[in-house]
């Protein structure tokens, strides 16, 4: 009776009670343990993800489907008819290589392109240094292609769906022909409605080394960019509608017939939707530049 009033006064613990204090912080020391792992392997995954996002060019909006959304598609049937065929009017041959400034022959102190697209933007509402490198465009084909007979309208109408002119995405065109901040699509990785196209450039263009993506006022592939853009841009205007005039003429291609002009649009986007809106764009651009006059 001493013995047991002396383990009680001095907290004294009988053996299986003792087992079972030892059990649980055995337990709780094995918690201890996984809850540091769980804390680091949450750390490194993280760690992994910013590193990807860092490493990763931020996928950029679906830049040759937005900008057209709200185009309405011409009721137009392919191949039935071409869009007005208008040319730019009273403006001299420009020079075939793109600048950060095209070159135009001036005649008494003007620079005839430059009036020009200044009218048809006040008619069309289409921005008139967009309308300098269409305009440019159009002028260096007529002489290198003659036969190809390609409209400053139907470039028109292609920049305005795939960039609306160099200005998606909040961008500005710049009197030098860059818009302010680089037009990039979204990753070409086979994704739902997307094509599955590697690295063609090692990102040089596009930013990304594992995947192409369109880039430019024009929405030019990497790989596509490397045959028709001439070592230059695709960021700049200029270059980009010279590139999309002669992707558009190959193969002797005449854009001023029906046949012509549906083929060559639906080999830039083969979507006769795509065309369609090109076209309902092109002409009523050419119909509205028509009572401009240069001299």
């Amino acid at each position: 009776m001493g013995t047991e009033q002396g383990e009680q006064e001095t907290g004294a613990v009988p053996p299986a009670e003792k087992q079972q204090a030892r059990t649980r912080r055995a337990g709780l020391a094995v918690l201890g343990r996984l809850a540091v792992v769980v804390a680091v392997l949450g750390v490194a995954a993280t760690a992994v993800l910013v590193t990807t996002r860092v490493s990763t060019p931020p996928a950029g909006q679906t830049t040759t489907d937005i900008p057209a959304l709200s185009v309405q598609a011409a009721d137009v049937q392919p191949g039935s008819t071409a869009p007005v065929n208008a040319t730019v009017a009273g403006a001299p041959v420009a020079d075939t290589q793109p600048a950060q400034q095209p070159q135009q022959h001036q005649s008494s102190g003007k620079d005839l392109l430059s009036v020009w697209a200044a009218k048809v933007a006040s008619v069309t509402g289409v921005p008139a240094r967009a309308l300098v490198g269409y305009g440019n465009a159009e002028l260096a084909v007529r002489e290198s292609q003659p036969g190809c007979k390609i409209s400053w309208a139907t470039l028109a109408g292609i920049g305005r769906i795939e960039s609306n002119h160099g200005q998606y995405g909040g961008a500005v065109l710049q009197a030098n022909g860059y818009p302010s901040k680089p037009i990039v699509g979204v990753p070409l990785d086979g994704s739902a409605g997307v094509r599955a196209i590697g690295d063609t450039d090692g990102g040089r263009f596009d930013g990304d080394p594992n995947y192409d993506r369109a880039v430019g006022p024009m929405q030019f592939i990497p790989g596509t960019w490397a045959k028709w853009g001439g070592g230059y841009d695709p960021q700049q205007i200029d270059a980009a509608a010279l590139a999309a005039a002669k992707y558009l003429c190959a193969g002797g291609r005449d854009m001023s017939s029906a046949a012509g002009w549906w083929q060559g649009v639906l080999s830039y986007n083969n979507s006769v939707e795509y065309a369609q809106k090109v076209f309902g764009l092109a002409d009523s651009y050419a119909k509205a530049a028509q009572v401009v006059k240069v001299s």
